[in-house]
């Protein structure tokens, strides 16, 4: 798996994860104090996210880090 497609599998699961919990992006940017267009890049695979940023974002979706970056499933 390429560096690419692992962000944008990752950026995926993030998507799956706030669309499960009713969450509009919008929401999720403002409780990460991110910019809407920031956390669209995110969802897209577009940035390369630091490891406290995976944790903020799980934390934000109330899930574990390891389920946040599991995209096995």
């Amino acid at each position: 798996m390429t560096e690419e497609e692992l962000l944008k599998k990752i950026g995926q699961r993030i998507k799956e994860l706030r669309r499960e919990k009713g969450m509009p992006q919008i929401e999720l940017a403002v409780e990460l104090n991110y910019e809407k267009s920031n956390m669209s890049r995110l969802e897209s695979g577009r940035v390369n996210p630091r490891i406290t940023t995976l944790f903020k974002v799980a934390k934000a979706l109330d899930v574990d880090l390891q389920e946040l970056i599991n995209i096995t499933k």
